[in-house]
């Protein structure tokens, strides 16, 4: 009888263990956070699941705020998210309760930034990392400060602006923080991350509009540097470019993100360039490619593909399009969706429209089938959202929003 009720306290012990793991487990997955542009692994696919993807009534509402104008998009992490606007004619790098949106803390760091084209404010994305926030302000200044309370650490400005400010975030590999400053501070810059001192430079190239690209090749880290007129590819610890692809396009806007898989690379851009798909190879102590494909089904001007299962999604300058990596085959075009942009998560596109609607559909190459279309926002939206601990963070160009995609639903079916 005691060796039974002792057995039954055992496997009551082991159950609520493996609960309490599976607890964990769970939790951690759901709490998995977004510190960066295109998120943990730069490529703008999520983790989350557990959310609803087919909505027709309204998806609930958790809150609004006004920030002036900015481009910037989101980084989650924990119970804060990170973004920038406009106040009283600054650049204002703000830490907000994810929950509720109230700002905990607001750092003013450099002049407003104007322009008529395309907007105000600053373009790059605020990266999250050991407790600090790194952003590059639109006129070149580039700033540290303390996640918890946004006090300064160190900043250090750059001189060679490009013709519609900078845009590219900050990348932080390791102890390295990765800008791309152009000329003679460098197309690619890397700097010790906690003091914002010099640890290299590659390269005197016109800064482009990318985010610096980290990717592993032969099981050798490199970084891709999208410059106004060509791609350099240098050594992650040393900064030695092992490889330089002229790219050409017009007033020197290379924005979208390159893309690494499985020895290939990917480079894209707008106006009349299109895109291409390159295999690298080693050349002695460097890096060769060779071109796969090359054509104008894919023309990002500003809005960085996502690779999925094998195929790119972009809304790019003309349509969204669903093309093949490896062949540049087109699987479908929807012309009337310019300009959008987009995260895959749980196997699902989401998109928010130049116009600031939130279609939801399957990641597949037979087609695109909306089951949610919500009007979130509206003005021009060019900023990708976020998703993060079920919650949708998106912007227009002023306006910051925040809707709960698990609402009251149950989870996705497989």
């Amino acid at each position: 009888m005691l060796a039974a009720q002792l057995t039954g306290v055992f496997r009551m012990k082991q159950n609520s263990k493996w609960l309490s793991l599976l607890s964990l487990a769970a939790a951690g997955h759901a709490l998995a956070d977004w510190p960066n542009f295109r998120g943990p692994r730069h490529d703008g696919v999520s983790d989350e699941k557990g959310f609803r993807t087919a909505w027709t009534e309204k998806i609930p509402f958790v809150w609004e705020r006004e920030a002036g104008p900015a481009f910037s998009s989101f980084a989650c992490v924990g119970d804060r998210v990170y973004t920038c606007g406009t106040v009283d004619k600054q650049q204002t790098l703000f830490g907000l309760n994810a929950k509720t949106g109230d700002i905990l803390w607001q750092r003013p760091f450099e002049e407003e930034y104007r322009e008529r084209q395309g907007g105000d404010g600053t373009r790059a994305t605020p990266t999250v990392y050991d407790g600090r926030v790194y952003i590059l302000g639109a006129r070149g200044l580039l700033l540290c400060v303390d996640a918890e309370s946004g006090s300064e650490l160190w900043r250090k400005r750059f001189h060679h602006v490009p013709q519609w400010g900078y845009s590219g975030s900050v990348l932080i590999e390791g102890d390295l923080a990765i800008v791309s400053a152009g000329g003679k501070e460098g197309a690619l810059l890397a700097l010790d991350r906690k003091t914002g001192q010099q640890r290299w430079l590659c390269g005197e190239n016109a800064a482009g509009y990318a985010t610096p690209y980290p990717f592993t090749f032969q099981g050798k880290r490199y970084v891709v540097g999208f410059a106004g007129d060509a791609a350099i590819l240098a050594e992650l610890t040393t900064g030695r470019e092992v490889l330089r692809i002229p790219w050409k396009t017009d007033y020197e806007v290379n924005a979208a993100s390159p893309i690494y898989h499985e020895g290939y690379l990917y480079l894209g851009s707008g106006y009349d360039t299109g895109s291409a798909v390159l295999k690298l190879r080693s050349d002695g102590d460097r890096l060769a490619a060779e071109t796969v494909w090359q054509s104008k089904v894919l023309m990002p001007k500003f809005q960085s593909p996502i690779l999925y299962e094998g195929k790119l999604y972009c809304s790019d300058q003309k349509a969204l399009v669903c093309v093949d990596f490896l062949t540049g085959k087109e699987h479908w075009r929807k012309p009337r969706i310019r300009n959008g942009t987009l995260i895959v998560a749980d196997r699902h596109l989401l998109l928010l429209t130049e116009e600031g609607h939130l279609q939801i559909a399957r990641a597949v190459p037979d087609d695109f089938v909306p089951t949610t279309d919500a009007a979130l926002l509206s003005g021009r939206c060019w900023t990708v959202p976020v998703l993060h601990q079920g919650k949708l963070y998106a912007r227009g160009l002023e306006r910051l929003v925040c809707f709960d995609l698990r609402g009251s639903g149950l989870p996705n079916a497989p």
